[in-house]
């Protein structure tokens, strides 16, 4: 079986429209509601064998608080710069091209993708994956470029403000 968690960065800052997008940083308030969801993730005994973020400042700096806080080394983290402006079929790609002998991987990247990405394994249309939310799919595979194809579970929608 393989395992995806879906995270969507946390809550950016849109004050300084000077700087560009890919380079936002997240709010104070984006960075507790992460540290939360990662509380969360660890109760549950979440590691995920690898972590993907995109290269995005908010995305990295989310995927940094995960790491730390579930113990992933941060420095096995893997940018992606397709990540930033992908859409589900290049998330699809990523998850293809993963090495079988990675079980678990947390994709850290934006809407309107994660919240696409989310919808196309749930029964029922969500309309937006919040910032710092985390959506969990089993595949019943072993084999990553089979996860399109595969039967799949959702196992949970964690949204921070239900935490």
């Amino acid at each position: 079986m393989k395992q995806l968690y879906i995270v969507r960065h946390a809550k950016s800052s849109w004050d300084d429209f000077t700087i560009p997008d890919h380079e936002r940083p997240i709010l104070e308030k984006g960075k507790v509601k992460t540290l939360k969801v990662a509380a969360a993730l660890k109760q549950k005994g979440i590691l995920p064998d690898l972590i993907i973020s995109s290269t995005a400042r908010r995305a990295r700096q989310t995927a940094l608080l995960l790491a730390t806080e579930l113990g992933y080394p941060e420095e096995k983290i893997i940018f992606e710069k397709r990540i930033y402006h992908a859409d589900a079929d290049d998330i699809f790609d990523e998850l293809f091209g993963l090495d079988n002998a990675v079980s678990s991987v947390m994709i850290v990247g934006h809407n309107p993708t994660l919240t696409d990405l989310a919808n196309y394994f749930s029964k029922t249309m969500i309309d937006n994956l919040p910032t710092s939310a985390v959506a969990s799919v089993t595949f019943k595979t072993d084999k990553w470029e089979k996860t399109g194809s595969s039967k799949f579970k959702l196992n949970f929608i964690m949204r921070p403000g239900e935490l």
